[in-house]
C-alpha cells in the first residue's frame, strides 16, 4: 500500500529525534525543556508567527555530531479541520526524511494522525520523486485514537490505490480480486450469472469490452446481533471511454478513476472489521468497462436493468446510472436494507455546481441527509445537499420505454439532479442517499491531504456516519 509511513505512539520526546515538530503552546511550556538556544517567545515574535494552522517556524538544533531541526507549528483554532491542515503541512515538510517525531497538540488526535498519514500518500509506478517521510511518532497522544485515525487513513489510501491503478491492469475481474482481499465474505457474479439473473444494466454497459462485467457483493456482520442493515452501492466503471458516445481525448485521460465510488465501498467494507463497528453492512460494487466496439450498446437501444423496468439508452456515456440501477434494484428486492447509500463519480454537472471541495448529496429522507452532512463536516469529506426536484422527473420520460437514461432535450439542464432522479427510481421506498463525487473524487493539486489523482473521498464520511448508527 502506498502509505508506507509507519506510525507509532510514545509518551516522551525521543532524545535523538532528528526532526521534531512541536506546537507553539507546548514549545512555550517549561515542562518540555525545549533548548533552542533562543527564547521561544522571542523566536516566534521575530518570525511574526500568529499560530495559524499550517504555519511553521523551522529552527536548526544540534543532534550529536550533526544538525537536526525543530518545527514549531501552529494549530489555529484547534478544530479538527485546523489540526488536519497542521498535520498535513508537517508531513509534507518531512518528505524524504527517515522519521518525524510530533508532539501532539490538544484536540482530536484521531483527526491529526489521520491527516498526517494521508499527506504521506503517494502512487508511483517506478521510483521517481522524493519519498514521503518513513515513520511518524506521535508523542503524548491517545494511542487508541491514533490507531483509529491510522485505520481510516489506510482505508482512504486503499480507495486511492484502486482508483489510481491504470486501466491496462484494472478491469472488473481485477477489482473483484482486490475486493476478495478485504477479509469479509464475498460473492461475485460473472457474466453468465448476470445474464441468468437479469442484470441488464451491467451487461449492456460491459458489452463493448473484452473484459466482461462483474457484480461484487461484500458482507460485514458484527459479532453481536445488529439492529440495522445498511447497503452501500458503488459505481465501478474501471474505464469510461463513453462507449459509442465517445468522450474527447482530454476528458478520457482521467477515466481510470471512474470506479472511485466502487473503490470507496471496497475500502469501507475492509475497514469495518478493523474498527469493530456494531452494524451490519453489505457493499455492492457494479463493475464494468465502458468501451466502443462492434458489440457495444448503441444510442437508442432499450435495456432491462434488474427488476425488469425498461430504459432507453440515449447516451452511452451516461453509463454509471445503468450499472447502479442494477445494484440498487437488487438491494431493494433481495437484501431488505434499512437504508441505502450509493456513491459514484456520476456527473460532470455536479462539478459545475459545487467545484472540487464538496461532494453532492441527494437524499429521500431528511434525517438521513442531516446525519450524512454532519458526518461530512466531522470527517473532512464535506457534502452539500442538492434538491431532488420532482418537476424535473418528466425530463426522463421516454416514448418507447419506462425511462430514458438522460434528460430528453435541454428544458431543465440540471444533469446532476436528473441523474439522481433516475437512480431514485430503482432505490425503493426506504431511506436512500446518493453521493455524487465526480468533482471531489479526483484532485488536480498535490497539497495538504491530497495527492494528484484519486482522493478516496467518501471513505471518511461513510465510516464516520456508520460509526454513529
Amino acid at each position: 500500500m502506498p502509505i508506507e509511513t509507519a506510525a507509532s505512539v510514545v509518551a516522551q520526546v525521543p532524545d535523538d529525534a532528528p526532526l521534531l515538530a512541536v506546537p507553539y503552546d507546548s514549545a512555550l511550556a517549561p515542562a518540555l525543556r525545549l533548548d533552542l538556544h533562543v527564547p521561544v517567545a522571542g523566536l516566534l515574535a521575530h518570525y511574526e508567527a500568529e499560530g495559524e494552522a499550517g504555519e511553521v517556524v523551522e529552527v536548526p538544533v544540534a543532534r550529536g555530531d550533526g544538525v537536526g531541526r525543530v518545527l514549531l507549528y501552529g494549530v489555529g483554532d484547534g478544530s479538527p479541520r485546523a489540526l488536519r491542515k497542521a498535520a498535513a503541512t508537517l508531513t509534507r515538510r518531512a518528505r524524504g526524511k527517515e522519521s518525524l517525531a510530533v508532539v501532539t497538540p490538544e484536540g482530536d488526535p484521531r483527526a491529526f494522525a489521520e491527516a498526517a498519514l494521508l499527506a504521506a500518500y503517494s502512487f508511483k509506478i517506478g521510483s521517481a520523486g522524493k519519498r514521503p517521510v518513513g515513520a511518524i511518532t506521535f508523542v503524548g497522544a491517545d494511542e487508541e485514537q491514533v490507531r483509529r485515525g491510522e485505520s481510516v487513513a489506510r482505508a482512504v489510501a486503499l480507495a486511492r490505490d484502486l482508483a489510481n491503478m491504470p486501466s491496462s491492469v484494472k478491469g472488473p475481474s481485477w477489482l473483484a480480486e482486490r475486493a476478495a482481499e478485504q477479509g469479509v465474505p464475498i460473492r461475485v457474479w460473472d457474466e453468465e450469472q448476470l445474464q441468468a439473473e437479469g442484470f441488464g444494466g451491467l451487461l449492456a454497459v460491459g458489452r463493448g469490452s473484452a473484459r466482461p462485467p462483474r457484480l461484487i457483493q461484500l458482507s460485514y456482520t458484527p459479532d453481536e446481533p445488529a439492529e440495522r442493515h445498511v447497503v452501500l452501492v458503488g459505481k465501478g466503471i474501471t474505464f469510461d471511454s463513453g462507449g459509442l458516445s465517445l468522450k474527447p481525448t482530454e476528458n478520457m485521460k482521467t477515466q481510470k478513476t471512474d470506479m472511485a465510488g466502487g473503490a470507496v465501498v471496497i475500502a469501507v467494507m475492509g475497514a469495518l472489521a478493523r474498527l469493530g463497528l456494531p452494524i451490519r453492512v453489505t457493499g455492492l460494487v457494479a463493475a464494468a468497462e465502458n468501451m466502443p466496439s462492434g458489440t457495444a450498446q448503441r444510442p437508442g437501444d432499450v435495456i432491462r436493468p434488474y427488476g425488469g423496468r425498461t430504459v432507453e439508452v440515449l447516451n452511452t456515456d451516461a453509463e454509471g446510472r445503468l450499472v447502479l440501477a442494477d445494484a440498487l434494484a437488487y438491494a431493494d428486492a433481495r437484501l431488505d436494507p434499512d437504508v441505502v447509500v450509493d456513491v459514484a463519480t456520476l456527473t460532470g454537472a455536479v462539478t459545475v455546481a459545487l467545484g472540487r471541495h464538496r461532494g453532492g448529496l441527494y437524499a429521500s429522507d431528511d434525517e438521513l441527509a442531516k446525519r450524512l452532512l454532519e458526518a461530512g463536516e466531522a470527517s473532512g469529506d464535506r457534502l452539500w445537499r442538492l434538491p431532488l426536484i420532482d418537476d424535473y422527473a418528466g425530463a426522463l420520460e421516454s416514448p418507447v420505454a419506462d425511462l430514458a437514461n438522460v434528460e430528453i432535450g435541454s428544458r431543465y439542464g440540471a444533469g446532476s439532479i436528473t441523474a439522481a432522479l433516475f437512480l431514485r427510481e430503482f432505490a425503493g421506498d426506504r431511506p436512500w442517499a446518493h453521493l455524487d463525487i465526480a468533482g471531489v473524487g479526483r484532485s488536480t493539486v498535490d497539497e495538504g491531504l491530497l495527492t494528484k489523482g484519486a482522493t478516496g473521498f467518501g471513505v471518511r464520511v461513510l465510516l464516520e456516519w456508520l460509526s454513529g448508527l
